[in-house]
């Protein structure tokens, strides 16, 4: 029997984990199919934090940019861990994007120079309960196939300094012809 969105009913796995008490297969399959939650978590990085165009010149801007998303990215994760754990629930079911909105949206409140360590405990777990409302649910069997979503658009590359760039006058200037 198939499983859909699965090429295959077995697979091997090559590795130096030897010990087979210590790492038994079942558990090594296990985190197999887990990868997909590692592609999941670079989408979060990439678009929704906005990291898929980097606008740094040098290479030291641009490790220093993807740092800041790092940072970011873990700083939003062990939130997300903290109101999971809150609410009795699995981390893997808490929204980043629904947390790094809720996060976004308690930021002013949170902020506040004049409230009390009471008060700021209080809106940390209204946060907490923000970030946790609205588990994802789990679709098993769900396929996933890689596509591109956008069209590329038809304007040229960018090969040359601007100053130096020329348009093609053809280009993106396409019409049906009458006939």
């Amino acid at each position: 029997m198939d499983t859909q969105g699965f090429r295959t009913k077995g697979f091997y796995i090559i590795t130096t984990l030897l010990d087979a008490i210590k790492y038994p297969a079942t558990e090594l399959a296990g985190l197999y199919f887990k990868r997909w939650d590692v592609e999941l978590f670079f989408r979060d990085i990439k678009t929704t934090m906005g990291m898929d165009i980097l606008r740094c010149q040098t290479p030291e801007m641009i490790r220093k940019d993807i740092l800041m998303y790092f940072i970011a990215y873990n700083c939003v994760r062990s939130l997300m861990y903290e109101a999971a754990e809150e609410a009795d629930l699995e981390v893997r079911v808490v929204s980043f994007k629904g947390s790094l909105q809720a996060l976004r949206n308690w930021e002013p409140h949170l902020n506040q120079a004049k409230i009390s360590q009471a008060e700021r405990f209080r809106l940390i777990s209204d946060l907490y309960d923000a970030m946790t409302n609205t588990p994802i649910r789990q679709r098993p069997g769900r396929s996933e196939p890689r596509c591109i979503k956008r069209r590329p658009k038809s304007y040229q590359l960018l090969t040359a300094p601007r100053h130096e760039m020329k348009e093609i006058p053809h280009r993106s200037k396409y019409s049906v012809a009458n006939t």
